[in-house]
């Protein structure tokens, strides 16, 4: 069963774009960490598995540069990573910090599913802007930029990721701090 953040009456604001944002730079460096820990532990099960010696021969010789199991498992690490923290709370750190969250629009947790669609989208605009990027020149800043706008920027308080996994990231309202009672 879903979790319920807020009863089916009661509706959150969309997330500004800065917010989004600012979470994204924010869970970002927090992927960069998690991401070099896995492809830290993947080369100690490789080293471990083929025999450190091939191993070593094996990047001397330039073999391991492009190894698409590294790629798969860092995608999957990723995915369930993100996926862990959206279906659980809603929040990964950096929505936490900047007071936003995904959830459905009748205030239930995504399910796994909407958490990979979330991903995927998020994970194709982002290759369409980094290899737009990567080749720079006047034609790819055509695609790159709307392709980071797209990710990001919501139109109608939705983004391409929200439209794609059917869910929303929302605004959080401040919380009340209860007011301090006189004793006479």
């Amino acid at each position: 069963m879903p979790r319920r953040f807020h009863s089916d009456d009661e509706l959150l604001a969309p997330a500004p774009f800065t917010k989004r944002l600012m979470a994204v730079v924010y869970d970002g460096l927090i992927s960069v960490a998690v991401l070099l820990v896995t492809a830290w532990a993947y080369t100690i099960v490789s080293g471990y598995l083929i025999g450190w010696e091939a191993y070593e021969s094996m990047a001397e010789k330039g073999s391991i540069e492009s190894d698409p199991a590294l790629t798969f498992v860092l995608f999957l690490v990723l995915y369930l990573f993100f996926g862990y923290f959206w279906t659980r709370n809603g929040q990964t750190l950096g929505m936490q910090v900047w007071r936003i969250r995904i959830q459905n629009l009748n205030g239930l947790a995504v399910s796994w599913t909407q958490a990979l669609r979330r991903y995927v989208a998020a994970a194709a605009i982002m290759f369409i802007a980094l290899l737009g990027a990567y080749t720079l020149n006047a034609a790819t800043l055509f695609i790159t930029i709307p392709a980071i706008v797209a990710l990001f920027y919501p139109i109608n308080g939705l983004s391409l990721t929200d439209r794609a996994s059917g869910s929303i990231v929302a605004s959080l309202p401040k919380e009340q701090k209860p007011k301090a009672q006189n004793r006479a």
